[in-house]
C-alpha cells in the first residue's frame, strides 16, 4: 500500500498531464497530444496499484474527488476538441429529446 503522499502524487501527475493534453488540444498540437496519450494511459493503468484499498479521511476523499473531477472535465474537453461532430451530437441529445434528434438527423419532420 502506498503512502497518502505517494497516492496523491499519482493523482496529481494524472491531473497535470491531462491539463497539458488539454492545452495541446486547444492549440491544435495533435502530434504532441498523441505523444502524451501513451504516458497518460500508463499513469491510469498504474492507478490500480496505487489506489488499492487506501484508507482516506474525509478531507483526503474530498481532495481525491476534486482531482478526479478535474481529470474527467479535461478529458471531456479534449474529446470535444478532437471530435467536434460528436460534441455537436451530444449537445443535441442533451437539449432535445432523442426521438426528435433522430428525426432531424434523418431529415424527417
Amino acid at each position: 500500500m502506498k503512502t497518502t503522499q505517494e497516492y496523491f502524487e499519482h493523482y496529481e501527475a494524472i491531473a497535470a498531464l491531462s491539463s497539458q493534453m488539454l492545452v495541446a488540444a486547444r492549440g491544435g498540437e495533435w502530434s504532441e497530444l498523441k505523444a502524451m496519450q501513451a504516458a497518460y494511459r500508463e499513469l491510469v493503468d498504474r492507478l490500480k496499484e496505487v489506489d488499492g484499498g487506501s484508507d482516506l479521511d474525509e478531507s483526503a476523499k474530498a481532495r481525491k474527488l476534486d482531482l478526479v473531477r478535474k481529470i474527467l472535465a479535461d478529458d471531456a474537453a479534449i474529446r470535444d476538441l478532437t471530435s467536434p461532430s460528436l460534441a455537436r451530437l451530444s449537445a443535441l441529445f442533451t437539449t432535445n429529446r432523442p426521438a426528435r434528434v433522430l428525426k432531424k438527423m434523418m431529415g424527417l419532420r
